[in-house]
């Protein structure tokens, strides 16, 4: 059975496939570094941190997920209608204040090369209001702590309820998500940061229901991203 699942990009549906189950997994306890402990947290930085809300040409409104590095170049994870190679992304709705350029793309998620890459870049979340540094990157277990970030709805935080979640959208299937309790609302972007203290758990891709009715996200972990773009969350 499939479920209709509303992307955090504007229009745009997928639905849920049948997907390799996590529900008999027993419940990994929350990390002592929990993100809603925010022992991480310290006052945000200059520049765009994971979190922020980015823009695109037509309207086009996304989130930065993580600043990322290779070998001293910089650039940042994003997703949904901002994940097209070639697309040059803004720090306003404006477009006068060009971030970068996608130079990759992979499962809905784009690499994009900042247009400065060598100049350091925050390697932080905005927590509206605050910052939590982000450190490394892994993967989370059943019933874990998730935390998500973003300029609409600030820090909300749950727990990972699944694994290996296939999703079907109009650009194609999407395989080996994670679900997590947190809810999504309207005015929610894609690219959103998913993270538990000062580890990177996942990039958002969307979400079904809203938070009155109890909905659920989803996100591609992170390690998958970083692994295929050959960088690295510091």
């Amino acid at each position: 059975m499939k479920f209709p699942i509303a992307a955090l990009a504007a229009g745009v549906l997928v639905t849920l496939a049948p997907a390799a189950s996590a529900a008999s997994a027993s419940a990994a306890s929350a990390s002592a570094a929990s993100a809603s402990a925010a022992s991480g947290t310290a006052p945000a930085p200059a520049g765009p941190e994971g979190g922020d809300a980015i823009f695109a040409p037509g309207g086009v409104r996304c989130t930065l997920a993580f600043n990322v590095r290779k070998s001293g170049a910089y650039s940042f994870l994003t997703a949904g209608g901002c994940a097209k190679q070639g697309l040059n992304l803004y720090a306003d709705p404006g477009l006068t204040i060009e971030l970068g350029t996608v130079v990759a793309v992979n499962g809905l998620v784009g690499l994009a090369r900042y247009t400065e890459p060598h100049v350091e870049r925050p390697g932080s979340v905005h927590l509206f209001p605050g910052s939590q540094d982000i450190a490394r990157s892994g993967r989370a277990t059943v019933g874990q702590t998730v935390c998500t970030s973003g300029s609409t709805t600030g820090r909300r935080c749950g727990t990972v309820k699944a694994l290996n979640i296939t999703v079907n959208t109009p650009e194609g299937t999407i395989t080996g998500l994670a679900s997590t309790s947190i809810c999504t609302e309207p005015g929610d972007n894609p690219g959103a940061p998913y993270f538990n203290g000062d580890m990177a758990l996942g990039i958002g891709i969307g979400g079904q229901g809203g938070c009155a009715s109890g909905g659920s996200s989803f996100y591609k972990p992170v390690t998958d991203v970083l692994n295929a773009f050959g960088v690295e969350v510091y």
